[in-house]
């Protein structure tokens, strides 16, 4: 029962309306990284300017609660935004709902930089609020890029293309830490101070205040440069016919884009629609489709546990592997610089790769074991950092940093990229934004597990409570690795086929009575 519209986009070749819309959508999560993770290579600053105690001796640090609401505040934003944009995706449009996720993320990235207030409790509290709605629209992009992408997208690259609108993630951290280098440096060159062991009060620039708000509103501007050419974008086919049931537009739309002609098929999809017409909340969906989310929304918190733990804690392992010196070493831009400097090289050599690889190689092995690969071998890895931190630490740092990086690596030509390409392409046209809002959420709850919980682990730089983080994140891996059985590989087929729209059901999306009664079996032999 497929419709010519859509056998047209899944037997696309490849153009420039593909690329045109993975730089739309690509932009979308380079901002996104960026503002997620620059928060990173500032927020011990933010201890050294509004939480300095003459009486300890040793350079303000973020008390941990508030270190972990400043860094977490942004992902309940996001897990949030997932939820609210994705279910707009499937019920307005992916288009319609699209801007409004641009605007929030410009608006609120500008006005995180002009936190006021001269006080701690002014300054983090106007701060953590804005962050929180800059997550919001963050949130909002997971969704909506990725259905956007999946079903834009031919069946022979849908993998690659949703890959690289992700990959663009790897940018952005590079980009993160590549920015607080670049103005920490600048700032370094005009404002020197002594160490903090010298000189605890002057070895704090005032001016450090005003390099945190740059770095921050510098996130405004790769989103803002996207809005007009994401307003230009048309509505993808498949939720105008399917969703919309307006095939005439359908055809119209797809039809200047692919610059080919294109029959509407009104009748047709009157007939496709009414044959998928059950809810998300139904029995007949969970029957259907019920493993595939709970296999990518346990996949995906998983991950984002182990994921994030990293990212948001990596600034207090990078002394343990020597790539920065020790705080009561440096001055406050100073330790901004190094900590950016230490989150660009983990970013270039070990994060970014990952990415890239994921993009050539998930056609050619596919979704299923590249998932499955990534999450036993970071779990490998970090065993092995656990097991043997105190070696690593004092005796071979080298080592660590690359057991460190290949983590990373793993986990981007892994799961990390996999687990947002799956639920775009496992359910039907008009739940799919919503079931990979669900997905997606599940993993920043996840995230907000390892910004709440695994960070207590490492901010005091304690040995004991760093191997126990990353024995807890070696087993959090090893969980994914086998919760990635619950879902299918995809590659090579057409949308309506995995989900089952068409009528060609596997037995992982056909009813429990079709099993019985084999009519799935018998829809393929018809079509045969």
């Amino acid at each position: 029962m497929a419709l010519e519209v859509l056998e047209a986009l899944d037997s696309a070749r490849t153009q420039w309306y593909h690329v045109t819309a993975i730089v739309i959508a690509g932009m979308g999560f380079f901002t996104d990284a960026y503002d997620l993770f620059c928060i990173s290579t500032v927020s011990k600053l933010l201890g050294r300017l509004y939480y300095f105690d003459p009486s300890t001796g040793k350079p303000g640090k973020l008390p941990p609660t508030i270190n972990n609401i400043v860094t977490g505040v942004a992902l309940v934003g996001t897990l949030t935004g997932q939820l609210f944009f994705g279910y707009l995706g499937d019920k307005l449009g992916r288009k319609k709902v699209y801007g409004v996720t641009l605007i929030l993320m410009v608006a609120c990235a500008i006005c995180s930089g002009l936190s006021f207030g001269s006080s701690a409790k002014s300054v983090i509290g106007t701060l953590c609020f804005f962050r929180f709605w800059l997550g919001f629209g963050i949130g909002g992009d997971y969704p909506l890029s990725a259905t956007i992408m999946s079903e834009y997208a031919n069946k022979r690259t849908r993998g690659a293309f949703i890959a690289a609108v992700f990959a663009m993630q790897g940018v952005g951290i590079i980009f993160a830490g590549f920015v607080s280098m670049l103005f920490s440096a600048i700032f370094r060159s005009y404002y020197k101070a002594p160490i903090f062991s010298k000189d605890a009060v002057l070895s704090t620039q005032p001016e450090g205040d005003l390099l945190w708000r740059l770095v921050l509103m510098i996130g405004a501007v790769p989103a803002a440069m996207t809005y007009y050419w994401r307003m230009k974008m048309p509505e993808t086919g498949r939720y105008t016919a399917i969703i919309e049931g307006n095939a005439k537009q359908a055809a119209a739309d797809m039809a200047r884009v692919l610059d080919i002609e294109i029959i509407a098929e009104q009748d047709k999809l009157t007939e496709f629609k009414a044959a998928n017409d059950y809810p998300l909340w139904s029995s007949e969906f969970f029957s259907r489709h019920g493993r595939h989310l709970i296999g990518t929304m346990s996949c995906w918190f998983l991950l984002d546990i182990a994921f994030y733990s990293q990212n948001l804690t990596q600034k207090d392992i990078f002394p343990a592997m020597g790539l920065i010196d020790r705080d009561s070493a440096m001055n406050a831009i100073d330790e901004v610089f190094q900590t950016s400097r230490a989150m660009f090289i983990i970013a270039l050599f070990g994060t970014f790769p990952g990415y890239w690889f994921t993009v050539f190689f998930i056609e050619k092995i596919g979704r299923f074991k590249i998932q499955l690969v990534g999450f036993f071998m970071m779990s490998f890895f970090m065993f092995v950092i656990g097991v043997k931190y105190e070696y690593l630490k004092n005796d071979n740092k080298n080592l660590f940093a690359l057991l460190y990086g290949l983590t990373f690596f793993f986990a981007n030509f892994g799961p990390n990229s996999t687990t947002f390409v799956l639920p775009a392409e496992l359910f039907p046209t008009r739940v799919r934004s919503t079931c990979h809002a669900l997905s997606a959420a599940a993993g920043k709850a996840g995230a907000m597990v390892g910004a709440f919980g695994i960070q207590y682990y490492t901010l005091n730089n304690d040995q004991r409570n760093i191997k126990r983080a990353m024995m807890i994140l070696a087993v959090t891996n090893l969980l994914g690795f086998f919760c990635t059985f619950l879902v299918t590989e995809t590659k090579g087929r057409s949308l309506e086929e995995i989900s089952g729209e068409d009528g060609r059901e596997s037995e992982l999306t056909a009813t429990p009575n079709d099993r019985v009664s084999g009519t799935h079996q018998d829809s393929r032999t018809e079509k045969m």
